[in-house]
């Protein structure tokens, strides 16, 4: 089978390198990739991936038998339309099921109906009547920009001034037409977690899950991020993934179908686990972002198989198996990031760091120089995944792999899994 897949971060690499297990697999087309990727198969580049026309083009052009999508940007542009119209099989929820992330407003609206439990929220068009609503109670504050800004349309803060602020920073076009609408929303106290499902219509099934940080700095400090590390396994209450499943999963996959946008692809549900139980605080209609790093190394079955499963509405009779290894993400960043990553960066050490027994290492902003050097080309820019017996383990090969890679000012926090301080 040849499978092309869509994007270009260390989620893709990490899909990638999944798919390449498989034994069905013929050849892997990335587009447009990244160095990583290119040492999986053939890299697209030239081609816009949010181009539904131009992509589902390429697929033909290189007879594709099968493309998978995955970040958020070309499945709310409608790529999985497009290739579907053109009777090329996808992996990927439509653009009308992929509002699930690209409208908040949506998103709220569908788990209302559903009755999935989730924070409180109200939706704002206008500057002066979201800021009246956050001096209308006391912080926390939870504001966000309604729709796709990679990971980083978010605040939440203690500080009133701050999140009057940000709201001035969304319709002030910091975050592009994403900024366009405000949504303001409860405060959810708890752990939160990351869960993940294979979906196809109104069947799923639920990958293990993960936990991630957020925040750019030790101790969660400093401004969100796309991510800056996360680890698997969680340890978790007995049946909590089954109430999640019945809770969130499935009736948010039944309102959507009944609504006559039915979901296949991955769905990303990030939950706060609060006194209450579960909630929502998000859902993405595609895997997380460090998480993916952690949970597909773990997962013993043949992903490919489980993609096309789900393209023949034959999830009800698959299964996944794990391995019982846990798995650390530690997320190298360029200098300047999240709000100016500086890019040109030679990045040394990366061979020294992939010999290392049970270490990975996952491309996201990386790119080769005129003389052929890999230099840092975006905000996060390695993805390196240490893999153990336990967490411990896990942990301590991750950072040993870490320190091993060098550029000017390569930043990268170093709690990532860290056991909690003793009380």
């Amino acid at each position: 089978m040849k499978v092309l897949l869509v994007g270009s971060g260390a989620r893709e690499h990490t899909l990638g390198w999944a798919l390449c297990r498989s034994r069905e697999l013929d050849e892997l087309l990335s587009l447009p990739g990244n160095p990583g990727l290119a040492e999986l198969g053939p890299v697209i580049t030239g081609v816009d991936p949010t181009d539904p026309g131009a992509v589902a083009a390429v697929a033909r052009l290189h007879r594709a038998d099968l493309v998978v999508v995955g970040p958020e940007a070309p499945l709310a542009a409608g790529v999985v339309d497009a290739l579907t119209r053109t009777g090329i099989p996808a992996f990927g929820p439509s653009r009308a099921a992929a509002r699930l992330e690209a409208s908040k407003t949506f998103a709220k609206e569908v788990m209302a109906a559903a009755g999935v439990p989730t924070a409180a929220a109200e939706t704002f068009e206008d500057p002066d009547a979201a800021c009246a609503r956050l001096r209308s109670f006391d912080g926390p504050y939870v504001v966000k920009a309604d729709g796709l800004a990679a990971g980083k349309g978010v605040l939440v803060t203690e500080d009133r001034d701050a999140a009057v602020a940000w709201v001035g920073r969304c319709f002030g076009g910091g975050f592009g037409e994403a900024g366009a609408r405000v949504v303001i929303e409860e405060y959810l106290e708890g752990p939160e977690l990351s869960v993940f499902a294979v979906c196809s219509g109104e069947d799923a099934l639920v990958l293990e899950p993960a936990r991630d940080y957020k925040r750019l700095a030790n101790g969660d400090r400093g401004p969100n991020t796309g991510g800056m590390g996360s680890y698997s396994p969680v340890e978790l209450p007995p049946g909590l993934i089954g109430e999640v499943t019945e809770r969130v999963i499935l009736p948010t996959l039944r309102r959507l179908a009944a609504d006559g946008s039915p979901y296949v692809g991955f769905l990303y549900a990030g939950l706060a686990l609060t006194r209450e139980g579960p909630k929502v605080i998000e859902f993405n209609v595609r895997l997380g972002d460090p998480e993916t790093q952690v949970v597909l190394p773990r997962l013993e079955t043949d992903l490919l198989g489980v993609i096309v499963a789900a393209l023949e509405n034959r999830l009800s009779s698959a299964s996944l198996d794990w391995s019982p290894r846990a798995a650390v993400n530690v997320v190298l960043a360029a200098a300047g990031y999240p709000d100016a990553p500086r890019r040109g960066d030679v990045i040394g050490g990366l061979e020294a760091a992939a010999s290392l027994d049970d270490v990975l290492v996952f491309h996201a902003g990386t790119a080769r120089d005129e003389n052929g050097r890999l230099v840092t080309a975006g905000g996060r820019v390695l993805s390196v995944v240490g893999l153990g017996d336990d967490l411990a383990q896990a942990r301590s090969r991750a950072y040993e792999a870490a320190e091993r890679i060098r550029w000017p000012g390569v930043q990268y926090r170093t709690d990532i899994a860290a056991p909690p301080p003793a009380r």
